[in-house]
């Protein structure tokens, strides 16, 4: 064995009880994606056993998984399969089959991922996260907020412009931002911008976020038209008045009464989400070079608007969120605050609608929109009875638990992993550009991986909450599908059965 001047090594295979009496393979080492040669079956035998373990030994592997359902964009249906990741933290090699720890004794234990028959599918890419750092750290951050993710099987988070203080609209902004996430990250961070577009889009923004409607935060003012022809990717939050104002009843706003939850969804029609995807379609339609984006649709009664001009060819995506397709109007206890956001999570008829859009593509993929704020913004320190809807901060925090909450209502539609995966790692991964790096278990790809049992149930309490403020409608609630281990660049970040969070904050800011 030999290292050629190219950064090859040879291995030179002799085998005497066959008709080869010397063979040469060339294997080149490269730090994104060395491919390790696989050996034909006549050379499969003693001594190229040992050459061929050598070569993996020289080559570096830092961690094996090894299970009985492994997912990949290659096979609709999961299947044995053992997977290498070098020290660089990319995936070297997928071999078909499961393997054992003696293959891999040069490997310390714990390098050794046995997933048995758990499912091991590509993590997950959540492309719409608020972590509100810095200026609203009492809200969330991005240690507390990137360890809800870990645990949740997340192992990327595109982090939105609001509601940091400053929000993300300049590149001194960003650098802000960048400066307080430093160290902080236990999976890898992308970043959504606003306002100063093309400096925005030079420094490493993902995409633009604009309001057609009040954001909620007076540093984050809506858009105008203009704004959509100068970006290259703009999101918009879907809400928006008619011209004559006449959506809303303004008596629903003045009242001196608590408003119940009723009162806020009738303050919030379907109609804003109509009269603002209107507009967006037709810009849309108008500047075909923009691609545009509908961010967490509630409102079922704008499928058929989507759908035409996905049919006419404007370049137009739509995402749902995980409460929208599993909560619903009807089961909002009084004054369970937690369940407010914006747009609201509507009634169950129109829920079914959203999942109907989902299967069939209208909508393309499923986010947390993770919005956390501090109890006391909830109403949560008043009485039920004493809670308003209209006053109390609209947002829900999902970003730990959005795997288990989408799985156990898919489940019940007939939802294969395949389905799961191109939602939650597939769509999102492409649609902020990291497709070619995330989103998959392919080689050269970020070894980012969930390792989770859909058939295991587990419920949600206090203590196993990661982020920040413990707030969330799902309090109490049992879901199908525990996360038993997540995996960032090659490197454990969450393990259940060995302590949860690991110490070492391993995430990359994606800039």
């Amino acid at each position: 064995m030999s290292l050629t001047k190219d950064n090859e090594f040879e291995l030179d295979l002799v085998e005497s009880n066959t008709e080869i009496e010397a063979k040469s393979l060339t294997v080149h080492l490269s730090h994104t994606a060395a491919t390790i040669v696989r050996l034909s079956p006549d050379l499969m035998n003693l001594s190229c056993f040992k050459a061929y373990t050598h070569y993996i030994m020289l080559h570096d592997i830092s961690l094996v998984i090894t299970g009985s359902r492994i997912l990949t964009s290659d096979s609709i249906n999961p299947f044995p399969a053992t997977i290498e990741i070098n020290k660089h933290g990319y995936i070297s090699a997928i071999i078909n089959n499961k393997s054992s720890f003696d293959s891999y004794a040069f490997l310390e234990n714990d390098k050794f991922i046995d997933a048995g028959d758990n499912l091991v599918m590509p993590g997950i890419v959540d492309a719409h996260v608020h972590l509100n750092e810095p200026g609203r750290t009492d809200w969330e951050g991005f240690e507390s907020g990137t360890k809800a993710a870990a645990a949740g099987g997340v192992t990327t988070v595109i982090d939105m412009p609001l509601n940091s203080i400053p929000p993300t609209t300049t590149v001194d902004n960003l650098n802000q931002k960048i400066d307080a996430a430093k160290g902080k990250c236990w999976v890898d961070v992308g970043f959504y911008g606003g306002n100063d577009l093309v400096p925005l889009i030079n420094a490493g923004v993902k995409g633009f976020k604009g309001f057609l409607i009040n954001s909620g935060v007076d540093e984050f003012p809506c858009v105008n038209e203009q704004d959509g022809h100068n970006s290259i990717f703009f999101m918009f939050h879907a809400e928006m008045e008619s011209n004559d104002g006449n959506d809303i009843d303004k008596s629903l706003e003045i009242s001196n009464e608590n408003a119940d939850y009723n009162r806020f969804l009738q303050s919030r029609p379907q109609s804003l989400e109509l009269n603002a995807i209107s507009l967006v379609t037709r810009l849309a339609k108008e500047y075909s070079t923009v691609r545009t984006h509908i961010v967490h649709l509630s409102a079922a009664n704008a499928i058929d608007m989507i759908r035409k001009s996905k049919s006419d060819g404007i370049p137009l995506t739509v995402e749902t969120c995980f409460h929208y397709l599993c909560l619903s109007a009807e089961d909002v206890p009084l004054g369970r605050t937690e369940f407010k956001c914006c747009p609201p999570v509507r009634e169950k008829i129109n829920q079914e609608k959203l999942w109907q859009a989902l299967f069939d593509g209208t909508i393309d993929y499923v986010v947390s929109d993770h919005s956390p704020c501090t109890a006391d913004l909830k109403e949560l320190d008043k009485k039920e009875e004493e809670r308003d809807f209209l006053k109390s901060w609209g947002g829900i925090s999902t970003l730990q638990f959005g795997l288990p909450v989408l799985w156990t209502e898919a489940k019940k539609r007939g939802c294969s992993f395949y389905n799961l995966y191109t939602w939650l790692s597939k769509n999102t991964s492409k649609q902020v550009g990291l497709q070619e790096k995330k989103g998959d278990i392919k080689v050269g790809y970020d070894a980012d991986i969930v390792i989770w049992n859909p058939e295991e149930t587990f419920m949600i309490t206090k203590d196993i909450i990661q982020f920040k403020n413990k707030v969330t409608p799902y309090m109490g609630r049992t879901f199908y599908g525990t996360v038993k281990q997540t995996i960032v660049r090659g490197n454990i970040v969450f393990d259940a059965k060995n302590g949860g969070i690991k110490s070492v904050p391993y995430g990359d800011l994606l800039i």
